[in-house]
């Protein structure tokens, strides 16, 4: 018997070249437009959803003065409905939503052992779509009128032609095409979260093994990755109905404006959690530092936020139960309502049960820790009662209902979003932000929000509608209105102290050590600022928390003592910064943004109906792509 063993002749692959020169900028401001390390995209998500929370604030705040008094006159009634639109539209989609990508970007690739995310040049793509579709929202104040329909666009309000009297002005139209461009960041940045944290794990790296942060995050990507199609399809009926006579939602014509709020709400809930899982996963990771306890019911927390990404697609219509929609659909809402309530509870007592019996230290990631906790129990606890059928067809449209929703967002998210500024902030930037002026921001915001948003509750309560620019002197609201604008003005001077904190950091801060906080994951291992490679090194993973058991071990009594500093194990932890030349990481890239770039361009051409601007803005399109197509990945060795 013989065997014949054939010889295979590969052809050598042909390389493909780029259209444009591949720029070679990796520092300097040009680096910034082309860069695809995720840790600088990171940054510019972050730095532009800070901005853009800026601008909520200021927007918030003149609501508050139109508010603080009876028969206000700081703005008028038009100003007021497109600042409502504005503050509501920003706080959501332009600063929540960008800050959890900020997070997820840098920290989802370090906490699993990766040098990046899996696609790098999408990953510019989605940021410059987020920052051009906030451009192209707020460039409607200069346009012809900014969206001033409220952040969720209610039909028939919104789908009513321009003419209609309805909403006069081209703000719907802004809006509508805005959130789409926004909603194609989201969902490519999604995907790409789910591809990097399912195939690009460090061996080892087990999902039972993976920090609670990136579980969130990938909770998240699924529901941000099968949520915005639902809205998406909405805002083109609602743009069809405004600008092409369709009748999606016109009831004259046998449309159905409800249809509207059911797509709307099948997105809007699922975006609750979208916003708020990113601090849940930030909060289960600054808890055990601070406590030095392993976090407590590990598993248990990772499936709780697991059910809530399930159980939060059968809540939508307890947004919807004032519009009549009959007994059987009200108690089959109101049923999961209540039942969502439980695995955000069991991870409540999960928090609480890291923190009981720990040795705790107050730094400041750890008050905004237990802030969020604290702020998003009351926000969670005023929420069951909307599960309560008649205690929410009372409550809805009231000023109860701002409460609750800031107790679960403002409470819940951003705090845990200051949290992680002040604990991940080393390892970003290499310095210490000051500790003093981070808990004078923490106090601060703390007592600002509780007095903006506590005494709303009463207000609701009393019957103060929200999305009403003024009311009478005779109402008994005064009091409280003027308590709520005052606590506005203090969550401004606190975001304020944070803000010059960071220049003072930036400009004299102290220098970090590497593992300042003797943290637990593994991106604490690495040098700080973070290196552009990464790990020189791709970690073998052998336990969770590897980081702390390479750091840590048990005496004769099962006490816990630091290895020897020239353990193998302790030498293994902290890895040492290296030239990096020999590690093959993606070539910067011009197409994103290019690519990008005719978005807007088409876009002003439907809100304007231009047809002479599709045909640059399909070419910039088509051009974009093809070039990113035949683009290598990498630089040609």
């Amino acid at each position: 018997m013989t065997t014949t063993i054939e010889k295979v002749i590969v052809a050598p692959e042909e390389p493909r070249q780029s259209v444009l020169r591949r720029p070679k900028e990796t520092t300097g401001v040009w680096s910034w437009f082309t860069t695809v390390d995720h840790k600088k995209i990171a940054i510019l998500y972050g730095a532009t959803a800070l901005i853009f929370f800026v601008i909520a604030g200021i927007e918030a705040l003149l609501i508050r003065l139109q508010l603080a008094g009876p028969n206000g006159s700081v703005l008028t009634a038009s100003q007021y409905n497109t600042l409502f639109t504005m503050h509501g539209t920003t706080m959501v989609f332009l600063v929540g939503m960008p800050l959890a990508v900020a997070f997820g970007n840098y920290l989802i690739p370090l906490q699993i052992g990766a040098r990046d995310v899996a696609f790098p040049r999408l990953n510019m793509f989605g940021f410059w779509v987020f920052l051009f579709g906030g451009l192209f929202l707020y460039s409607g104040f200069f346009l012809g009128g900014a969206p001033n329909g409220g952040w969720f666009g209610y039909t028939p309000l919104t789908s009513a032609p321009m003419d209609a009297g309805f909403l006069p002005g081209r703000g719907p139209d802004f809006w509508t095409i805005g959130l789409i461009m926004l909603g194609v960041g989201s969902v490519t940045s999604g995907l790409n979260f789910v591809i990097t944290i399912i195939n690009m794990r460090a061996p080892g790296m087990t999902l039972m093994r993976m920090p609670v942060f990136v579980w969130m995050m990938l909770v998240v990507a699924f529901l941000t990755v099968f949520a915005i199609p639902c809205v998406t399809a909405a805002l083109i009926m609602v743009f069809f109905d405004r600008n092409f006579s369709t009748n999606f939602f016109v009831a004259a014509q046998g449309g159905d404006p409800l249809l509207y709020q059911h797509l709307f709400w099948l997105f809007g809930h699922p975006e609750v959690y979208i916003l708020i899982l990113p601090g849940m996963g930030i909060v289960s990771e600054i808890l055990p530092v601070f406590a030095r306890k392993p976090l407590f019911g590990y598993s248990v927390i990772v499936f709780s936020g697991i059910a809530i990404g399930f159980l939060g697609w059968g809540v939508w219509a307890h947004h919807m139960f004032a519009t009549g929609l009959g007994p059987v659909a009200v108690s089959a809402f109101s049923l999961a309502t209540l039942l969502i309530a439980i695995p955000t509870g069991v991870k409540i007592f999960n928090w609480l049960g890291t923190v009981w019996g720990g040795s705790v230290r107050l730094k400041t990631p750890m008050l905004f820790a237990l802030g969020f906790i604290a702020m998003f129990t009351l926000g969670g606890l005023s929420g069951v009662t909307h599960a309560i059928v008649p205690a929410d067809t009372q409550q809805t449209d009231t000023y109860y209902v701002v409460a609750h929703f800031h107790y679960v967002l403002f409470g819940g998210l951003v705090f845990a979003i200051f949290g992680g500024f002040a604990y991940w902030w080393p390892k970003v930037f290499g310095k210490m932000l000051n500790e003093k002026m981070g808990k004078i921001t923490f106090w601060f915001m703390l007592i600002g929000f509780n007095m903006t948003f506590f005494p709303m509750h009463f207000l609701g309560l009393q019957g103060q509608p929200r999305r009403t620019y003024t009311y009478a002197s005779n109402m008994g609201w005064d009091k409280l209105n003027l308590l709520v604008t005052v606590g506005g003005f203090i969550i401004a001077l606190s975001v304020a102290v944070f803000l010059v904190n960071v220049i003072v950091t930036t400009v004299k801060g102290e220098v970090a050590p590497e593992d300042p906080w003797d943290a637990r994951t593994l991106e604490w291992s690495i040098p700080s600022p973070v290196p552009e490679y990464n790990f020189a090194k791709v970690p073998q993973v052998k336990a969770r928390d590897d980081f702390w058991h390479r750091k840590y071990t048990e005496d004769d009594q099962g006490r816990l003592v630091l290895r020897p500093s020239d353990s193998a194990d302790y030498k293994g932890a902290v890895e040492e910064r290296v030239d990096g030349h020999d590690i093959h990481l993606p070539s910067p890239s011009y197409y994103p943004l290019v690519v990008t770039l005719g978005m807007p361009v088409l876009a002003y051409a439907a809100v304007f109906k231009e047809p002479l601007l599709v045909i640059p803005g399909v070419l910039l399109l088509l051009f974009g792509i093809y070039a990113w197509a035949i683009e290598p990945g990498t630089e040609e060795h």
